[in-house]
């Protein structure tokens, strides 16, 4: 019995199938609602998943970053050069030569113009340490050289000079009283350092009268399970008030704000849609079963049971909901994965240079919903073409 019933809806189904091109123009048109609905959602989406990724992946598990008490980012902490050095020498930290793989570093805004705007921003300028390259393994200089202790030379983030204006290497930038030479490019994996200029730390103190302070320490731990013993020495010192943040989890704390907002506005305006969609898909099949009552009366007359036609419509309407979601996807990934834009980070006031990604895990929620609209929007035509008399579809014929 149920091989009967099973064998019925696939016959019914590949039948309703084939004959989608005689109805070009109602299939189009529900095909491009869900598309617009699954793009539009993944479109939006992306910009939350590309933002979230760039963050997130300047961090990694076994480094840890330390501000003073009570600071949440980089701009309001502030930290001696006697208090680093006690940072540096906690239990738990990486040595190499009995020296820590530690940088002490002091973290400034600068006003540069954008390229594509003309308008000004605020972009990082981080002083750091040499032990900052040790610190964060995955930064590659590129183009030019890295910049020499002690002179006003600085080296620009990947992605910071695509966006930005005057930091090609071998030009000279001006902030505040002091020129910087810009002597090289660095990558970072894509992730937000790239949007930093980096310089040395005893060069930029004095240019922007910070005396011998800085704002942050990061450590290179021995394993990521020894930041807990890192921070139990340092809670157990009084020469020190310090909070310290595993890396990956305080990139993905200041990632938090931007993409909920994103999340906020991208849900509403695709469930308003969605239910454009559900309506247009609606329309569509109690056109599609209209057109086939004397068919579907035919097919109940010769035995078919009501639930093979109803799963047979039913099916269709996902079927070419699928469809539309797949375009939907497929046009958004061609159109913005991987497009470059900057936005200001609430958290650290300065721009960070991201990318669209439109991820695997956007796609399979875009064809899911999709396929939820083609179920609600297929059920009441599918219910009706289950329920159509027989007798009164057969007249006509």
């Amino acid at each position: 019995m149920a091989a009967g019933w099973i064998g019925q809806t696939i016959s019914v189904t590949a039948m309703n199938l084939r004959n989608i091109p005689l109805r070009p123009w109602s299939s189009a048109v529900a095909v491009l609602g869900v598309a617009a609905v699954v793009g539009v959602f993944a479109g939006v989406l992306s910009m939350a998943a590309g933002f979230q990724r760039t963050m997130v992946a300047a961090g990694t598990d076994d480094t840890a970053i330390v501000f003073r008490a009570g600071a949440t980012t980089e701009l309001n902490s502030g930290l001696t050069f006697d208090q680093t050095q006690i940072i540096k020498q906690a239990p738990g930290v990486l040595s190499e030569n009995d020296e820590a793989v530690a940088s002490s570093e002091l973290y400034v805004v600068v006003d540069i113009e954008k390229k594509s705007t003309q308008t000004t921003a605020n972009v990082p300028l981080r002083g750091v340490e040499p032990g900052a390259f040790k610190v964060r393994d995955n930064i590659r200089i590129v183009e030019g050289r890295n910049f020499t202790a002690g002179r006003n030379e600085l080296i620009a983030g990947r992605s910071a000079q695509q966006m930005f204006a005057g930091l090609e290497v071998g030009s000279t930038i001006r902030f505040g009283q002091t020129e910087w030479q810009v002597v090289g490019a660095f990558e970072a994996d894509g992730s937000v350092t790239e949007s930093e200029l980096w310089c040395d730390v005893r060069v930029l103190q004095p240019a922007y009268r910070r005396g011998n302070s800085y704002q942050s320490v990061r450590l290179k731990l021995e394993s990521p399970d020894e930041l807990e013993a890192v921070e139990t020495a340092l809670a157990a010192d009084p020469r020190v008030d310090v909070d310290i943040f595993n890396e990956r989890d305080y990139y993905a704390s200041q990632s938090q704000n931007l993409t909920r907002f994103i999340r906020i506005v991208g849900y509403p305006v695709t469930i308003i849609m969605a239910i454009g969609a559900i309506f247009v898909a609606l329309n569509t099949m109690y056109s599609s079963v209209a057109a086939r009552s004397r068919e579907i009366a035919t097919l109940r007359a010769l035995g078919f049971g009501p639930v093979s036609v109803a799963m047979s419509t039913l099916v269709e309407s996902a079927v070419l909901s699928v469809v539309g979601g797949v375009i939907g996807v497929v046009v958004v990934y061609l159109l913005f994965n991987g497009f470059t834009v900057s936005t200001l980070n609430g958290a650290s006031f300065s721009q960070v240079v991201f990318s669209f990604a439109v991820t695997g895990r956007l796609v399979v929620q875009g064809i899911i919903a999709a396929v939820i609209i083609g179920l609600i929007g297929g059920f009441f035509p599918a219910v009706r073409a289950a329920r159509q008399p027989i007798v009164s579809a057969l007249r006509g014929l």
